[in-house]
Order: structure tokens, then sequence, then C-alpha cells
């Protein structure tokens, strides 16, 4: 840490040096060394203050402000006029390099708000959040617009354009930001919490129509006053905008992502594609004549609801941006600011009033929203809290009304003051008023079901492979596949293989089949999850034909990013005994987890019709449980009876005889977790204990006695180059006249 802050000199030195260089007679337009010197201090300065700020509880974006404050007017300008003026001088060509990096860094910024946006939140507590929004957004905006109407024509860029000024000035302080908000609830432990969710939903909502009124505002000041035709043309231009981006541009983002990351095999071809994606809605909105904020708020929002959004380019995007674009943005707007303005008290008792007015009609608008949606005095007290800090959004917005001439350079500082000392203000008050919020008993429980479901195996699967042929086999695979991925709505890519049964000339009248399976599966998972207040997304299924050996076609498609392959071809047994080469193969080309499906009995006649009852053996090892949730998932699917059977190891019994018992205490507490999970997925489950030798026999029996069709068993794959998941998965597979699935790791 020391040493990067002695770097400051350095580079201060550097820049005079070089900067009177560039000033001398003969030189030439703008610098380059002068602009890498900038854009390192800028980033020096932002990181170190971030890093401060984040250690004392603020928001680490006001840190990257603070540090353009400090290397602007305000600070170092004060001090040492020359030598600021030497680093950051003040010719037009110079500036509008650092600029031009600013204004793409305000498009990132929306692109990454965007990502954050989540929709299914907002619908979870859409009642609230609505109330909270559109109060807490029309009383500061009232509040906003007034004092544009009342400012004295010297604080104007234009006199003729206050309508537009006080639209701007209404904006900037109803809007809240996202990102500081949703960073202080998380912080706290309070983003699942109901208050929280409200919180962050009513910001996103906030966000959204703060950016329409801005693409709008926008649009007006082009025109210089209202115009009837014009206005309109905005309005409706905006709407269709939306409209279609949410129907039809939600499926095309996704497929360009999908067709980036399958089909391309350069270096963040998916990055390229989503920053295209960005470009292209900012100049459609642009073209209808609202502002490229908008456009790229919305390609964020259709980006972060892409189902094959990987984690990896998530962070590789958001790492770009907050390493580069964000210091190099709040950087330049402190610069732009000049706080010495408040040295004059009429500037600083307008600053005070600005605050004020901002602060109050932010924390009366919220309360009231609170009020009015059913939340409790508390939850409303800490929903004004928390909604109150304007941080990097308001300094966006300041930015735009500064860079159209809709805010003098006066108000543009006033407002980013007013961002900061909002910012700064909320997180010690919304702890304050989370900490005396109590948690119910049903909170708790919701509560405890998504941690549950974080921690999972299932829903934190985001694609799935199937590798199956067109056997009732293969189909069979697909429809337990589909059931897998409806809940979630995961991707699901299908390799077609042929078998015995269906040679290569026959392949263009099955195309398709696999594919149907899956889908209609996920389609009746979603109908059986549709009850629930969740998003739940339609599951977009691919299949494609394999033109190579079926571990080199397994092996080509899982470098695109898949969690799971299933596996269904007959045969599953090989004719001595173990796994089928084929479907050793398949496995032998997919590093991750694997789930091989072998349909008997009715599910041979029926692949996608047959009822399931399903029975999962466990034993309180990782490996039974990730099969147990893979069987939940399943029966909640398929809304199918279960079983969990848990089976004593050979030495834990002194007798022979093959008989149910009533638990031990450690049987007891493995079936207590098993039903635990049950009960957070919301299916009803049965147990049964039994104490007998040999683990195969008794799994086999228990299918007989219960009538169960369908045995899903976790397993581990052992090491060696045969596939095998132990004695009694291969027993079990082997000898069961009913379905079998192993989920191995």
């Amino acid at each position: 840490m020391k040493r990067i802050i002695a770097l400051a000199p350095i580079l201060l030195a550097l820049a005079s040096d070089h900067a009177l260089a560039a000033s001398a007679p003969g030189s030439k337009g703008a610098s380059e060394v002068t602009f890498l010197i900038q854009i390192v201090l800028l980033l020096v300065a932002g990181r170190l203050l971030g890093e401060l700020m984040q250690r004392i509880g603020q928001p680490g974006v006001m840190g990257q402000l603070i540090a353009g404050l400090l290397l602007g007017p305000s600070v170092f300008g004060a001090i040492w006029p020359e030598g600021q003026h030497l680093v950051f001088p003040p010719a037009h060509e110079q500036k509008a390099m650092l600029d031009a990096v600013s204004q793409l860094g305000i498009l990132l910024l929306l692109l990454l708000t965007g990502m954050e946006t989540d929709l299914g939140l907002v619908r979870k507590v859409r009642r609230a959040a609505l109330s909270v929004s559109v109060a807490g957004v029309a009383v500061p905006f009232a509040c906003g617009f007034v004092l544009g109407e009342f400012l004295p024509e010297t604080m104007l860029p234009k006199p003729e354009l206050r309508l537009i000024t006080s639209l701007f000035l209404g904006t900037a302080l109803s809007i809240s930001s996202v990102k500081i908000v949703a960073m202080v609830v998380r912080e706290m432990g309070f983003l699942r919490r109901n208050v929280g969710q409200v919180i962050v939903a009513s910001a996103i909502v906030d966000d959204t129509i703060g950016w329409v009124i801005i693409a709008i505002t926008f649009s007006l000041a082009l025109h210089g006053s209202i115009d009837p035709w014009s206005l309109g043309q905005s309005l409706i231009g905006t709407a269709l905008f939306l409209g279609l981006s949410f129907t039809l541009g939600r499926r095309v983002v996704f497929l360009l992502i999908r067709w980036a990351n399958d089909e391309l095999e350069s270096e963040a071809a998916v990055i390229t594609t989503i920053l295209v994606v960005m470009g292209l809605m900012a100049l459609v909105t642009q073209v209808i004549g609202v502002h490229t904020v908008l456009g790229a708020f919305v390609a964020g929002i259709l980006v972060g609801q892409s189902p094959i959004l990987t984690r990896h380019i998530d962070e590789q995007l958001r790492g770009l941006i907050s390493a580069l674009f964000a210091p190099v943005f709040f950087g330049l707007a402190g610069l732009s600011a000049d706080l010495t303005i408040l040295k004059d008290p009429t500037l600083l008792t307008l600053t005070i009033g600005l605050v004020a007015i901002a602060s109050l009609g932010k924390f009366a608008g919220a309360f009231l929203g609170g009020t009015l949606g059913g939340l409790r005095v508390p939850e409303s007290l800490a929903l004004a809290c928390g909604m109150n800090a304007r941080g990097s959004t308001e300094v966006i917005v300041a930015s735009i009304g500064l860079s159209i001439g809709v805010l003098s350079q006066n108000l543009f500082t006033m407002t980013v003051a007013m961002a900061v000392l909002t910012t700064l203000a909320m997180p010690p008050m919304l702890r304050w008023a989370l900490s005396r919020l109590p948690l119910d008993e049903a909170e708790r429980t919701r509560l405890e079901r998504e941690e549950f479901e974080e921690r999972g195996f299932v829903p934190n699967l985001e694609r799935l492979l199937v590798a199956a042929d067109e056997s009732p086999k293969g189909r069979f695979a697909a429809r337990l596949a589909g059931l897998m991925a409806g809940r979630y709505g995961m991707p699901v890519t299908v390799l077609q293989v042929a078998s015995d049964l269906a040679p290569w000339s026959m392949r263009e009248d099955i195309s398709g089949r696999l594919a149907a399976s899956v889908q209609g599966a996920a389609e009746a998972a979603r109908a059986q999850a549709s009850h629930e207040d969740t998003d739940i997304l339609t599951v977009d299924v691919t299949e494609r034909p394999i033109d190579a050996s079926i571990d080199q076609a397994v092996t080509a498609e899982a470098e695109k990013g898949f969690d799971l392959l299933v596996i269904g071809i007959e045969p599953t047994v090989g004719p001595d005994g173990g796994f089928n080469a084929d479907v050793a193969r398949a496995a032998d080309g997919f590093a991750g987890p694997l789930a091989i499906v072998a349909a008997r009995g009715r599910h041979l006649v029926e692949p996608e019709g047959a009822p399931l009852n399903i029975l999962v053996p466990v034993n309180g090892t990782e490996v039974s449980r990730r099969g147990a949730e893979v069987a939940l998932n399943i029966a909640r699917a398929a809304d199918a009876p279960l079983t969990a059977l848990f089976v004593a190891s050979a030495d834990a019994s002194t007798t022979r005889q093959r008989r149910a018992r009533r638990p031990s205490s450690g049987d007891e507490a493995v079936l207590k977790e098993v039903v635990a999970l049950a009960d957070q997925h919301g299916v009803r489950i049965r147990t049964v204990a039994r104490t007998i030798l040999a683990a195969e026999d008794a799994i086999l029996r228990q299918a007989r006695l219960g009538g169960h069709n369908l045995i899903i068993m976790g397993a581990a794959r052992r090491p060696g180059t045969d596939l095998a998941f132990g004695n009694i998965a291969d027993a079990v597979l082997e000898a069961s006249d009913r379905s079998v699935v192993l989920v191995a790791a």
C-alpha cells in the first residue's frame, strides 16, 4: 500500500513535465502520454480510496468519486492550480480523450446495473415495490421540479430551457442507486429478508422509471421545448422499444449469447457479443430520439436473464467494468465538480437546501409508499432510510445533464455533493433501521428454503447435456432431463446417438423426437410449479445429431459449458456385466456429474407417459444426498410419490434376517435430513429403515414391496479406466427389473 501511495508524486511529476513539453511551442493536439498518466492516477487513487471506503463500511464507488474530487479543482486545484492544470489540461482535445472513456463507462455501468436487476424479485414483492417506487419517485420528483422552477436564472445554463432543467432536477432527486442499496442490504444479511427484497425491488423499479424519464427528457432537450409531436414520438418509441425488448428481444439476446458460446471458439466471444448487443440497443434508443443509457440498461436486463450467462463470463465482464471504466467515470465526475463554489454563502445554502429537499422528499415518499403497500411502520422506516442513497446513479444522471447543457457547472457540483452526502449517510441509517426488525416464523421458513436451494445441487445447474438414442430408454432419459430442467428454466442440448434399433438411414424420421420428450416433460414441470410465486422460464431445447464418435461428440459439446450429463443409451449394461461400451465412452467424454438412466418395465412401453413411483436409497453421505436432491426435484416436477430408504451397514446388524425395524438414533439423523430436504422442496416423503447384510438386496426388495418403478441413487465414480460406481450401484443396475438412475460426481 505504501509503495502504491509513493507512486503518486512520481506520476504527478511525470505528468507535469510532459504537460509542459506538450504545451511548448510546436506541440500538436492531445498527448497520449498525458492521457495514460491521467488514467493511471484515477485508477490508483480510485482503488486506494475505494478500499478505504469499504473498510469503514461505505460503498467503494464513493472512494472513486472522492478521488476525482481530490484530484480536481476542489482540492488539488485549490492548493496548486498550475499543477492541476498541467496534469489535467483544460484543452478540449485532451479532455475529449478522457471523456470518451467516461462516456463508454456510462453505458457499461448501465449494462452492469441492468445485469444486476432481478425482475423475478420485483414480481415476488410487486405490490409493495410498486407502491414504494411510485410514491418514492413522485414525491421527490415533484420537490425537485418545483425547486428547478424557482431557481434564479443565474443558476441555469439556458434560462429558456428551465423546464428541461427542472425535469432533470426532479429525476436526480427521485432516483435511487440499485448498486449502493443492494450492497448495504447484502452486507447486513437482509438481502433475502422481506424488507430487504422490497428495498432492492423498489430501487430496481426506481432505476427503470428514472432512466425512462431521463431518456424522454433528453428528447425534449434536443428539441429545446415541449413539442407534442416529438413528445408523443418519444413516448410511443420508448413504449415500443420496451415492449419488443422484453418479448422478442429477450429471445434474440438469449439465442445470440448461446450461439456465441456454442459456435465461436475465439477467446471471450460471449463478452464481445454482450458488448455488441449493448451497443446496438443503445443505438436503437438514440435513433428513436431517447438517450443511449436506456438501451444499455435494458440490454443489461436481457443479458442478466440469459440462462447460460455463466458465472465465469459474468465475473470477466464485471471485472473489466469495475477495474477500468468505473474508476475513470466516477473520477472524471469528481474532476468536473468544483466544491470551492460552496465558499459562496448563497450556493452553500442552496446545496444544503438541495440535500434537505432530496432526503426529506425521498424519505417521505418511500415511507408513504411502504405504508400504502401494507408494510409495518418499522419496515416502512427501513425502506425510507434505504431508498435515500443516490450514489453512482445520481452521478450518471448529473453527468448526462451537464453534457447536454441542461445543468450548469454549479448545479452539477451541487448535485454531486448531494449524491455524496446522501450516499454516505444511508449505510449507518439503514443498519440502524434493519437492526430493529425481528424475524417472524413465516419469513424464517422461507429463508431456510432459499438458503437450501442456494447450496443445493440441482438449483445450481445452468445447462443440461443429454446423450441419448431414439430407443424408449433414450426417450425416458430425455423425459427425466426435462423434468429437472423445467422448474429452473435450464437450457438442454440433446446429442442424438445412433443405435442398432434405428440405422443412420432412418435418422430423418426420428429427428426431433428426443427434443420433444424433453420439451414435453419441461412443460409438465412448469405447469406443476406454476402456482409458485417464482419466475419460471421456458426451457430451450436443442437437438444435435452426432457426426463423430460419441466420446468425441460429448467432449466437444461439454467445452461449451454444461453442468450435468444425462445418458440414456440402449443397452445400458454390457453383455458381460458392467456398462455398455457406448455408455462408458459417453461418460469418458464428460468431466462433470453424470446421471445414467436405465428404463425398464412400463417405462419401456410408455417412456414419456408412464407414472413415476420413486425410491431413493440414503446413507448420510454427500453422494447419497446428491441422489436424494435429484429424486426430490423429479418427484416434485412429476407430482410423484417418493420413499427414502435407509440401509444400515452390515456391521451395524446382529441378524441376517431381512426385516424392517425401528430406526436407531443414527438412522433417524439421516432420515431426518432427507425429510427436511423434502420439506424444502414441498414434496411428501415416506421413510423406511432396513437392517440387512447386502444393501443391494434391501434396495431391490423394498422396490418390489413398495411398488416402486424408479430407483434413483447417488453413487461415487470409481477411479480407473473402466466406468464403475461400486458393487452396490452396479448390482442394483444389473439386477433390478425397475428403472434405475445412477447420479454420480
